[in-house]
């Protein structure tokens, strides 16, 4: 099965509709299928309607009870991989606008209990001073102030106790010059105060420090549902729980591979004051 970039998350409708068409092809209703699959009756209906993406797990079980063919098989399977990825290049971005993507984003962190982080090149606005924000959103040629106020709106969820924030960041990230000497040390110095929140860790890898693989990419996993990873073409977001689970794994090798807590402070405290110096 082939596809172009863009088709990425466009196959819900499909998916559904050839999901249906195969059940009543086997001559099944509705309830007798979700017995079959050990789901209710409601969660079918859901998925055939469109109004829940399956997982490739709920697809598989399908599939099963339906005894379906091994092409078949195959085929459905590709196509419910398609429907659970999407795919969002720089320019869908900038035509939806920046201040909607944060708002988008409000929207997951409310919605998650525990959020981590890996990020390799820069700070994430969560955790940016308000010069760093406006840095990083520099190079736009749209309009960032909408983007600035909602990087900086969102940054009150930190302060919700009941959710979790797992952040690792490699050196490059915290010290790669993104504003002048002296900001870069206040965003190290915000940085370090955070890790005093009781629901927030913070942690650095070090330059020279092995990690269990090279990592290419930021992104951010939230709870077990749903991965984002940044690129400079755009960015992805998988929902397939075999997919978050792969990255939710590589989340906890490199967190092997961080320091954290005070540690993480007399770091953040040399390299603040080398940039002071």
């Amino acid at each position: 099965m082939t596809f172009e970039a863009e088709q990425l998350g466009d196959s819900g409708t499909e998916l559904a509709s050839l999901l249906r068409e195969l059940r009543k092809r086997a001559g099944l209703s509705g309830d007798r299928l979700a017995a079959r699959c050990n789901m209710s009756q409601s969660k079918v209906s859901r998925i055939e309607s469109g109004k829940t993406r399956p997982s490739l797990v709920d697809v598989e079980q399908i599939l099963r009870a339906l005894d379906a063919p091994s092409s078949m098989v195959a085929e459905v399977a590709a196509l419910a991989r398609l429907a659970n990825t999407e795919w969002r290049n720089v320019r869908q971005l900038r035509r939806k606008g920046l201040g909607t993507r944060q708002a988008e984003l409000k929207s997951l962190e409310a919605s998650s209990a525990h959020i981590r982080y890996f990020l390799l090149s820069m700070v994430t606005g969560l955790l940016a001073t308000p010069e760093y924000v406006r840095a990083s959103l520099a190079h736009s040629p749209a309009d960032t102030s909408k983007a600035v106020a909602g990087k900086l709106e969102r940054q009150a969820v930190l302060y919700d106790v009941s959710k979790q924030f797992t952040f690792i960041l490699t050196e490059q990230a915290v010290r790669w010059p993104v504003v002048s000497p002296l900001s870069l040390a206040e965003q190290m110095d915000r940085l370090s105060s955070l890790t005093y929140l009781p629901n927030v860790r913070i942690g650095v890898i070090p330059i020279g420090v092995p990690t269990p693989r090279t990592p290419l990419n930021t992104f951010t996993v939230y709870d077990a549902s749903l991965v984002t990873i940044e690129t400079s073409a755009g960015s992805l977001v998988f929902r397939d729980g075999r997919d978050v689970q792969s990255y939710l794994d590589e989340f906890t090798r490199y967190e092997e591979c961080a320091v954290f807590d005070g540690e993480a402070r007399v770091m953040l405290a040399e390299w603040s004051a080398g940039c002071r110096s």
